[in-house]
């Protein structure tokens, strides 16, 4: 029996990228080291919505409605949208926008000690203007700011998987 050239190719192929330990990014690579987490934003909030979906994905950490029992509690510090003029056409009329999201949080446990210090998040996308397409700039607008939000919940589920969090029970050196 012959094996094809371009299988036993694929084959080698596969196996040299799985045991460089080469894997795939995720919603399912960010397991964080919390068993249980409250986040302390309003239900409709979008970073609240995608948040949740990404920490069930994850399987590892159980989302709590009340932080009474929560083993860390993700804080927003601060969150601004800017949308400002980049460039202006020869008549005066706007040619294109630029998207700013900067977005700060935290980590405390319960007594208030904070496990993960405040980071800081920022985004920005350019998008151009038409007088003539005002709906379809808008439209597209909207999907920019909805892929910020993706972009954005993806940075805090990496920082948050990546980051060691503090012991809160050992002091602190001054």
């Amino acid at each position: 029996m012959r094996v094809p050239f371009r299988l036993l190719l694929a084959v080698l192929f596969a196996a040299l990228v799985a045991g460089c330990g080469f894997q795939l990014r995720g919603t399912l690579s960010g397991n964080l080291p919390y068993k249980t987490m409250y986040i302390a934003l309003p239900e409709t909030a979008d970073v609240n919505i995608w948040l949740q979906r990404y920490i069930k994905a994850s399987g590892s950490t159980e989302i709590l409605d009340e932080p009474t029992g929560a083993e860390a509690i993700f804080q927003q510090l601060g969150d601004s949208r800017q949308k400002t003029i980049l460039s202006v056409n020869a008549q005066g009329r706007v040619r294109e926008y630029r998207l700013q999201l900067n977005y700060r949080f935290q980590v405390t446990n319960q007594k208030g000690q904070v496990l993960v210090p405040p980071n800081e998040v920022s985004l920005s996308r350019d998008i151009t203007f038409d007088d003539s397409n005002v709906l379809a700039k808008d439209l597209e607008e909207g999907l920019l700011w909805r892929d910020m939000n993706n972009d954005l919940v993806n940075q805090i589920m990496r920082r948050l998987s990546l980051t060691k969090p503090k012991n809160p029970n050992q002091q602190e050196d001054d």
